[in-house]
């Protein structure tokens, strides 16, 4: 099995293998900068985003699309510094044109693999424009945390509201490590506090550090266990997307935007 990663690729391998497989999925990695505590790159989001979609494609033989690697990151706030953010209007007109453009190309179907919590209320306004106005291309998208149950349990072992925590941190230590401050991170641990609040705050009114979780417990292997649940979750979706019909049939585009 092979990755086509589609900025490496001239335009007629991509034309050959779209024209060869016209339902293939690309997987559209979907990440954040912001700060990630005291240790964790800025672009730990976006390094895991595009890491579980390259070794899902290797597993299938699929397409990879470039990263969008700026999503919403309001709720980071600007008090720790490194946080890069776009509206939500303006990071669901991006995925829409990121789509719209492949499938000029030829290809038809994405999932989004989203690494960050902050970008799922606008990829459902972006996947609600498309699946009424593109009808006839298929999207859809999954948190890659939230892929498959014995991923989510180990991701969520530390609390539940997962930041620069234990499975983040173990990822990039798998992927990256040479970005990892090691030295920081027994000293970077912080509580979930957002335990039956009822309303929604920023990162510095719920965190001392920019962290929610337990990195002191972080290792590479449990970070190559998580990123191997996560590839192979998202391949099984790229499998059986390949072949999915809509149960009663493509709906009609309608005649005007409402």
């Amino acid at each position: 099995m092979s990755v086509l990663r589609w900025q490496d690729a001239a335009w007629p391998e991509l034309r050959g293998t779209l024209d060869a497989r016209p339902t293939e999925v690309g997987l559209l990695p979907l990440g954040a900068i912001e700060q990630h505590g005291p240790h964790l790159p800025t672009g730990t989001d976006t390094l895991i985003a595009t890491a579980v979609c390259e070794r899902a494609a290797a597993l299938v033989d699929g397409i990879v699309l470039p990263a969008v690697p700026v999503g919403v990151s309001y709720g980071h706030g600007t008090d720790l510094p490194g946080t890069l953010s776009l509206s939500p209007s303006l990071l669901a007109d991006v995925l829409k044109a990121h789509i719209a453009w492949a499938a000029a190309s030829g290809l038809r179907r994405v999932l989004i693999v989203n690494a960050h919590l902050g970008n799922t209320a606008t990829i459902g306004t972006a996947t609600d424009w498309l699946r009424l106005y593109a009808p006839e291309v298929r999207v859809g998208s999954v948190d890659w945390w939230a892929a498959d149950d014995a991923l989510l349990g180990e991701v969520t072992a530390d609390g539940g509201d997962i930041h620069a925590n234990r499975a983040e941190t173990s990822m990039v230590l798998a992927i990256a490590p040479h970005l990892v401050h090691t030295d920081r991170m027994a000293d970077a641990d912080d509580e979930d506090r957002t335990a039956d609040l009822v309303f929604r705050y920023t990162a510095p009114s719920l965190s001392t550090n920019g962290v929610t979780g337990r990195p002191s417990e972080a290792t590479a292997g449990l970070g190559e266990e998580l990123l191997g649940l996560a590839a192979r979750a998202v391949a099984d979706r790229v499998e059986r997307g390949r072949t999915e019909e809509p149960p009663l049939g493509v709906t009609a585009r309608p005649p005007l935007a409402v």
